[in-house]
């Protein structure tokens, strides 16, 4: 009896593992897409930060209006395809069971992307009719939406309940149905009731993009604590009260402390006390991250051999900055000087690069590392890109910072110089501005890529064996 219990779990063992190796395949899709359009993105970048040194550069084919929709996209999709890639590699190892459906999965892998093509393409013919984020034409949202109910409907099918599921469950869940949410409230200019009346317009479009942000947010922190559990290899954090009042306060910023985006517009002013209060609750966070510094300096010096602890400790650190940043933008009198200015974007790029690309990569590393060859290989050429990229990063971010309180003087001067002037007196920010730029895209290079080379290689040999195994059958 024992043999035979044996033998039909072998077979079992049989039977599961090509589904478990096609689902690891489609998933993997998700992450080189994304690896791809980070590199793309960021090529585009450069061209931008050269455009602001050299106005009118390659104006007749790819001026500012183009290049700027071109970064922004890639950037955005490979926030969102790489969030997504490690959310359902780490959904099967939580669960312990595969997908669903992949063919579901393959169905809005192959959605996403043809929109993905389909959007760039679109801007380079310069067609456009959309918002900021989604400048392209208004019905290519719709396959993006319809991938997205995919989505929901096999994250919810994979699971058996969500009774006793850890804090990251719930980010997973959350980040899902918050995007569709602020994804159609995004698109409410195509009412006439919205695009008719210009406050309405304006304030549900920030604030449907400040949620937005909050909604990807979780899914990549999520996936975060995961990857701390998995390292550590210790739970009970993942199950904690403090994980779940962080999670609270997440989900409540998320919800309303996008005010700070509408201070300048005549809207109610209920709203902004709101937004303003909720705003204030980041400094909860922040008050937790200086508090937690000594457990943070001493666990880093056990762990900073791990590749994927390195950046995790990275992005640890911009929160922090970009936290900082962010409450002192929400304090109204300090925001009136601030908004539309470069600081504005010191703190997009901060949580952009320093906190959600930082920390997908420590999550793609980690889930790379069982390829047919380990990351571990390319470990001294990552390390070189790893320090490249953050003091780059700190340079990058300062130069904005720097370009953003000349503007903003600028802006509320009584006797003011022309704009034209104004843009050439910042020349300086914008030159430091595109030289770590460029360091900041080589040191990004060098590390996505040997994630790139690495599965490709994999998947050729992969390729290679299974044509093998086919001509001796």
């Amino acid at each position: 009896i024992n043999q035979a219990k044996q033998i039909l779990e072998h077979l079992q063992l049989i039977r599961m593992e090509p589904y478990t190796n096609k689902g690891k395949s489609i998933i993997d899709l998700y992450i080189l897409t994304a690896l791809c359009l980070l590199i793309f993105g960021l090529l585009w970048g450069i061209t931008g930060s050269l455009q602001y040194i050299f106005p009118g550069l390659m104006r007749d084919r790819f001026s500012f209006q183009k290049v700027r929709p071109l970064h922004v996209s890639s950037v955005v999709f490979w926030i969102i395809l790489a969030g997504l890639g490690s959310m359902l590699t780490y959904l099967q190892q939580h669960t312990k069971r595969v997908i669903y459906s992949y063919r579901l999965l393959l169905l809005q892998y192959c959605i996403f992307l043809l929109t993905v093509v389909s959007i760039i393409i679109s801007y380079f013919l310069g067609r456009f009719g959309g918002r900021e984020y989604w400048e392209h034409p208004p019905y290519l949202a719709l396959p993006i939406f319809f991938g997205w109910i995919f989505l929901l409907f096999n994250f919810v099918k994979s699971f058996g309940g969500f009774k006793n599921q850890p804090v990251y469950v719930w980010m997973w869940l959350t980040g899902i149905v918050f995007f569709l949410f602020t994804y159609l409230e995004s698109y409410l200019w195509l009412l006439p009731y919205f695009r008719n009346n210009i406050i309405n317009d304006m304030t549900v479009q920030w604030k449907s993009y400040g949620s937005m942000v909050g909604s990807w947010n979780m899914l990549i922190y999520g996936s975060s604590i995961f990857l701390m559990d998995k390292i550590t290899n210790n739970k009970d954090i993942s199950y904690s009260k403090i994980a779940f009042v962080l999670y609270f306060t997440g989900l409540f910023n998320l919800m309303f402390n996008w005010g700070h985006h509408i201070y300048t517009l005549p809207t109610a002013p209920y709203i902004k006390h709101i937004s303003y209060t909720v705003s204030m609750t980041e400094l909860f966070l922040i008050g937790r991250i200086i508090f937690n510094w000594r457990n943070t300096v001493s666990t880093a010096k056990r762990n900073f051999n791990i590749l994927s602890f390195r950046f995790l400790a990275a992005a640890d650190f911009w929160v922090f900055l970009t936290l900082l940043l962010a409450v002192l933008m929400s304090i109204p009198g300090i925001n009136l000087y601030t908004h539309g200015t470069h600081i504005t974007v010191a703190h997009t790029m901060g949580a952009t690069i320093g906190i959600n690309t930082f920390l997908l990569l420590a999550i793609v590393i980690d889930v790379f590392n069982d390829s047919c060859i380990r990351v571990e290989k390319y470990k001294a050429i990552i390390i070189r890109g790893y320090w490249i990229v953050n003091i780059s990063l700190l340079v990058f971010w300062l130069s904005l910072i720097g370009a953003g309180l000349e503007k903003s003087m600028w802006q509320m001067s009584k006797l003011q110089i022309s704009y034209s002037i104004m843009m050439q007196n910042l020349s300086p920010y914008f030159i430091a501005f595109f030289i770590s730029g460029f360091f900041l895209a080589i040191g990004l290079f060098m590390v996505v890529y040997p994630l790139i080379r690495i599965k490709f290689v994999c998947k050729l040999k992969q390729t290679k064996s299974s044509y093998y195994v086919f001509q001796s059958d």
